[in-house]
């Protein structure tokens, strides 16, 4: 991997995003993790507007004091930080409503504000919120943008192999991938070592600051343990009991930290795909993190499959998040145990895909992907499996098999 030093540079496939959404409503919301991104996107999108942070105590105290000299202080304004002072937003629904103006404002919040308890506004009907995720692997090459996704939807079955072949793409070492994660300063200027440091640095911040933010929370010993067991579980069904009985917290304290990573965009629940037919299917949602370097930093492990999983599933929602026609992302499980990784579902088409972390796809792989196909008929494009290898082929008249660098 080349390190690249000027990561302020890098195109972000939500920059698109975030300056139409400007141009169609007052405010615009960008949120997720510390450190992915969002303040250096915010000033790139529209780097002539007044700047102002709440990790500033000056402006801090002005939100918490005078909220409504703040958000007049210049006709653009970005926030950085907003979570800090949540009761900011009631200042900004007042002044939309005084003069509204399309893209007078641009938040950026560590949190996902539609789910913090103590955000009393969402100002609904005059902001459009936009989840910025870790680095996709095409952003890391300065493509900015994610997989082929979009492509393979546009494109007929049949003609999968050609749109690869059109964006062609060399072999990539996905375990070294995903030590470094998408977070921008570990992934492109740090070496192991540092790259390591950066990471205890980072989740002492979260635990410590961050999370103060979002919910009181004072055990912290306890919530890294429960961290750490999440992250020993990725691409397993959740269960609360066994996490519970795992760092020995009741049920009660579980939910709410659970929720709490979530919020704080570090937690990824994966619902399971909902429309049953003539199958019983499993409902419990999958858990994943939101960046593989930390989850792997958090357990001192090494990369397996389910991290490739974590990779791929990262690429997701960096799409779904920013697509104009969103698709949903979920998984299959029935209770006579088929499942499939992941499924795409788009203006009513299902995508169903499977990763292997094999460099040798074999016919019997694919046995789950053929039942789904069965089971939702026309409504099911063709499958898909990824895996680590370097073959594109068909092993059946309806599954593509091929390497996760050419897709993602």
């Amino acid at each position: 991997m080349i390190i690249i030093h000027h990561v302020d540079t890098l195109p972000r496939l939500a920059a698109a995003a975030v300056a139409g959404a400007a141009r169609a409503m007052p405010v615009v919301v960008i949120s997720g993790a510390r450190q992915t991104g969002k303040s250096t996107l915010a000033r790139a999108v529209d780097p002539d507007r007044a700047y102002f942070t709440l990790d500033d105590l000056d402006v801090l105290d002005q939100a918490r004091t005078d909220p409504e000299a703040l958000v007049r202080r210049a006709a653009r304004v970005t926030l950085d930080e907003i979570q800090r002072q949540p009761d900011l937003l009631l200042a900004i629904k007042r002044e939309v409503d005084r003069k509204r103006q399309r893209g007078r404002f641009l938040l950026t919040g560590s949190a996902n504000l539609l789910l913090l308890e103590k955000v009393s506004e969402t100002l609904a009907g005059r902001a459009t919120y936009i989840s910025l995720w870790p680095m996709t692997r095409r952003e890391q090459l300065g493509r900015g943008r994610c997989g082929l996704w979009p492509e393979l939807f546009a494109a007929p079955d049949h003609e999968w192999r050609e749109v690869l072949a059109a964006h062609s793409e060399s072999p990539e070492d996905w375990r070294e991938l995903a030590r470094r994660g998408g977070y921008p300063t570990p992934a492109l200027e740090l070496e192991p070592a540092a790259r390591d440091r950066w990471f205890a640095g980072y989740t002492q911040t979260y635990l410590e600051r961050d999370l103060q933010q979002v919910s009181s929370i004072s055990n912290l010993p306890d919530l890294r343990r429960l961290m750490r067991a999440v992250c020993l579980r990725l691409g397993q069904m959740m269960n609360q009991t066994e996490l519970g009985r795992d760092v020995a917290l009741p049920q009660p304290t579980i939910h709410r930290w659970l929720n709490v990573l979530e919020v704080s965009y570090q937690l990824v629940r994966l619902p399971a795909y909902a429309v049953n037919r003539t199958k019983r299917l499993i409902k419990a949602p999958k858990l994943y993190w939101s960046d593989t370097g930390l989850a792997l930093h958090l357990v001192n492990g090494e990369a397996a499959g389910p991290h490739l999983e974590n990779v791929v599933l990262n690429d997701l929602l960096a799409w779904r998040d920013t697509a104009l026609r969103r698709p949903e992302v979920s998984y299959w499980r029935t209770a006579a145990g088929e499942e499939i990784d992941f499924v795409l579902e788009l203006d009513g088409a299902l995508l169903p895909i499977e990763i292997k972390a094999s460099d040798r796809p074999r016919t019997n792989d694919i046995k789950h992907l053929l039942a789904f196909r069965e089971e939702y008929g026309k409504r099911s494009r063709a499958g898909l499996l990824l895996h680590t290898g370097t073959t594109v082929e068909w092993l059946s008249p309806g599954v593509l098999a091929a390497p996760w660098w050419a897709v993602v």
